[in-house]
This record gives C-alpha cells, sequence and structure tokens, in this order.
C-alpha cells in the first residue's frame, strides 16, 4: 500500500478551511490501497498528527517524520492546502527538489495562477475576456478619481494573491474606496481593483481524470450578498447550483474557455475557474488549483454530478501524480 501524505493547513487566512479539506481526503480514501497520514503545515510547526491527536515532527531536510523510533517516508504527497505555502507554488517547488510526487500543478503554474493579475495578463493575449483593472502595489500613491475613471462604479476590490474571499469588497461609492483598499493590503501588498462585470456566476471544475481532461458540469453561483463573498461561499448565503442555470451555447462557451485555459497553462491536478457570463460572454475572473475538497465544496459537488465519487476523485489524483 502507497503511503500518502495529506499536506493541509497553510500560512494564511484559510487553513482553518484547509484542515478541514484534509481531514475529508483522509476519511475517503481508500483504506486498501493508501494508509494516509494527516501532515499539518503551520507557521510554527510541520507535524504528523496522528489518530489519536499526538504530535510527530516532520524532518524538513528530506519531508519525513518518525514515530515510535521508526522513520517514516512518503510515496506521494496530496497537496489540500489551500493559500499559501502550498498553492503558491512553495510546497510543490521543495517537494520537487525533494523527488517526491505531489496531487496539484507544478510550481510554476502555482505562482501564476495564485497571481490573479499576472495570470490574466499570460491569458489576455490568447482572446481570454477579462474584467477592467487596475493595480496596486502597497505604497503606491492612492488616486481615487483615476481609479473610478479606469474601472467605474461599483467596482471589486481584492487582495492580488489569497482566497476564500478573504480582504475582497464591493465599492459602490468612491468615498468607501479607500477602507477597501486598506483591507485588501491587510491579506497582501498586491491588489487589483476590477470594473463590475453585470451577469451569471459560474464556477467550472477541470481535471485530468483517467488520463483524460474533461470538464465538469458547471456550477452556477447565486449569493444572498452583493458577491460570493466569504460569508455567501462557507456560511451558507448562498445557492450553488449544479448543474447551471445557462443555455447550452452558454455551456459551450465556457466549458471551451475553460478546457483552453487549463490547456495554454499546460496544468495538471484540480482546478476550478470562476467567470462571469455577460451578455453570453464568459469573463474569467479567476482560478483556483487547490480548491475546496470537503463534501460541502463546489468542485465535488461537480464530481457527484458526474457521478465521480470522492474516493474515485482523490484516488485519480493521487495515481496520476505517482505516473508524472
Amino acid at each position: 500500500m502507497k503511503k500518502v501524505a495529506i499536506i493541509m493547513g497553510g500560512y494564511s487566512s484559510e487553513y482553518q478551511i484547509s484542515l478541514i479539506s484534509g481531514n475529508v481526503v483522509s476519511q475517503q480514501l481508500d483504506r486498501t490501497k493508501y494508509i494516509p497520514y494527516k501532515i499539518h503545515i503551520l507557521k510554527d510547526k510541520w507535524v504528523y498528527v496522528d489518530e489519536h491527536d499526538k504530535e510527530f515532527t516532520i524532518d524538513k531536510n528530506n519531508f519525513s517524520t518518525t514515530v515510535n523510533g521508526k522513520k517514516i517516508t512518503f510515496d506521494v504527497v496530496f497537496n489540500a492546502i489551500h493559500g499559501t505555502p502550498g498553492e503558491d507554488g512553495l510546497m510543490q517547488a521543495y517537494l520537487q527538489l525533494l523527488n517526491i510526487p505531489q496531487t496539484s500543478c507544478d510550481f510554476y503554474q502555482a505562482a501564476l495562477t495564485f497571481n490573479k493579475r499576472d495570470l490574466l495578463s499570460v491569458l489576455k493575449p490568447y482572446g481570454i475576456k477579462t474584467a477592467i483593472s487596475y493595480l496596486l502595489n502597497l505604497g503606491d500613491v492612492i488616486n481615487k478619481d483615476e481609479i473610478v475613471k479606469r474601472v467605474g462604479l461599483p467596482c471589486f476590490v481584492k487582495p492580488n494573491r489569497s482566497g476564500s474571499s478573504f480582504g475582497i469588497s464591493m465599492v459602490k461609492e468612491i468615498e468607501n474606496l479607500e477602507t477597501a483598499i486598506e483591507k485588501a493590503f491587510k491579506e497582501d501588498n498586491e491588489i487589483i481593483i476590477e470594473g463590475y462585470l453585470k451577469g451569471t456566476e459560474v464556477s467550472v471544475g477541470v481535471i485530468n481524470y483517467k488520463g483524460e481532461i474533461i470538464v465538469l458540469p458547471i456550477t452556477e453561483i447565486v449569493s444572498e450578498n452583493d458577491f460570493f463573498d466569504y460569508e455567501a461561499k462557507y456560511q451558507g448565503k448562498s445557492q450553488e447550483i449544479t448543474p447551471a442555470r445557462i443555455t447550452e451555447t452558454e455551456k459551450a462557451k465556457v466549458e471551451e474557455t475553460a478546457k483552453r485555459v487549463y490547456k495554454i497553462l499546460n496544468m495538471t491536478g484540480f482546478s476550478r475557474s470562476e467567470f462571469i457570463l455577460v451578455d453570453g460572454e464568459p469573463f474569467m475572473l479567476e482560478m483556483n488549483t487547490i480548491p475546496g475538497l470537503t463534501t460541502e465544496s463546489i468542485l465535488p459537488q461537480q464530481a457527484k454530478a458526474a457521478n465521480i465519487s470522492l474516493p474515485e476523485l482523490f484516488e485519480n489524483a493521487i495515481e496520476l501524480a505517482l505516473k508524472k
């Protein structure tokens, strides 16, 4: 049986969500094929946590642990870390140096997709539509009139490198812009301000399943709030409708765009991309390469609609990683 290190936690505001995802992966793995090890990657410690919640330090020199005098190494890593260091390329590069296979995309793709403005800049020459945006680095002079002239109102102020909608604000009036910028800078020292796109929000999972790149059933996002914020995502303030209530033409356009982006970026592993359909045309917002993996999360919902169970979804990721 293969020893699977399920890495979870991370250094960002998303660490608690990641712990839930990692625990779901551990629960769902087929015990006749895999031995799961829950590995908590946290700012102050890297530890293996056993079934009795006892902790054993991870040796960062070779990513091993010692339990009762016995050294344990791992055949493969299942990456369930949302945010840094699991979704931005750091863990991918570290594991590649150690020659340990892992389930997510490679380090370059992870770093690129985690950076919203760089991702959209790379895709723009390929004809992928995006919102009008304005970029700010911490310390830049904030010219509110210039920003509004470019992106209009309402607009969205977002940390450039974060997930789960942490630090995002919808700004409807210019006097609220500075407060939103300060909030975003608490999550990241780079922010992106985007013009409002009026339309239907959809989330699209694309995965390599048994050697074939497939698009999972599309999810329509209907938020009770102004947008799909943290409360809407995790506290029941939204409807996630799979399959989405869109036309066959819209469905075909979104599927083609999402699959094309996956191929353009030479992606592997999971991906979940967010689009706004404006007059039938998909505008891309972002891509997540370590999407939520709880039973209520969007990608597992989509897999279920495609008749792929969580054990099958996770086994497929592990087996593809082992073949890389």
